[in-house]
């Protein structure tokens, strides 16, 4: 896993389908390389209040949106690293801050509240921990990720996530990783491009080409849509 603790970036996010993933990377590909991840299983685990106080803020927030969570790539065992994050988003700049730490000591200091390390990133994450008094693990959003950087700018980060789907409360193991309720049907992608600034002329020309427009998605504000929806109708 990456050494790289904070990142400030600019990311734009395009829905796309299977053929527009196949176009791209044959335009683009000669400028990218595969990151040190190249393809994985990305599971993301958020943290939030049993009334989804976090997602609702992040949805309803025009300027600023926060959220906390645990990332691995693949699934994870007690005493694998993970990171835990805080990712927010000011004013279409993109803020990630995150520790690393063992599995199980996430979990114990979710469940205690006693910091495995002390650190300045570890005390932000513990304030906003405080301030939400204690969110527990809410969504895990799993997708399969292909990652590549700029040959000539490694500022400049291209991912494609596909077989988007969520499970309610826990990282996948190691037998169910590949199950779990899906966000996209199977052959959409989310395209995430990421930037310290501009984006590359020969990557937005080739979107131009393309046809390949900004979406705004959430994986998780996805997934809690679909609960909620299905809380509702369970309720008919």
């Amino acid at each position: 896993m990456s050494d790289i603790m904070i990142f400030k970036r600019y990311e734009k996010k395009y829905r796309i389908t299977q053929e527009k993933r196949d176009a791209l990377l044959s335009l683009v590909g000669s400028h990218l390389t595969p990151d040190k991840h190249g393809k994985s299983t990305l599971c993301s685990l958020y943290l939030d209040t049993p009334d989804f106080l976090l997602i609702r803020n992040s949805i309803d927030a025009d300027v600023y949106k926060e959220k906390l969570r645990l990332r691995s790539y693949g699934a994870p065992s007690g005493d694998a690293k993970i990171f835990f994050e805080i990712k927010k988003k000011l004013n279409g700049i993109v803020y990630k801050r995150r520790v690393s730490m063992r599995l199980d000591e996430a979990f114990a200091y979710i469940g205690d509240g006693k910091k495995p390390l002390d650190s300045q990133i570890m005390r932000e994450i513990d304030y906003l921990m405080r301030r939400y008094e204690s969110p527990k693990p809410s969504v895990c959003t799993i997708c399969e990720r292909e990652a590549f950087f700029d040959t000539q700018n490694s500022a400049v980060r291209l991912t494609l996530d596909g077989s988007l789907r969520y499970r309610m409360g826990e990282f996948p193991t190691e037998d169910n990783i590949r199950d779990g309720v899906r966000i996209l049907p199977e052959g959409e992608y989310i395209l995430e491009i990421k930037t310290a600034g501009a984006m590359p002329l020969y990557l937005a020309s080739a979107l131009s080409e393309l046809g390949i427009y900004p979406s705004s998605f959430s994986k998780y504000a996805y997934a809690y849509y679909d609960i909620i929806k299905k809380k509702e109708d369970n309720v008919k």
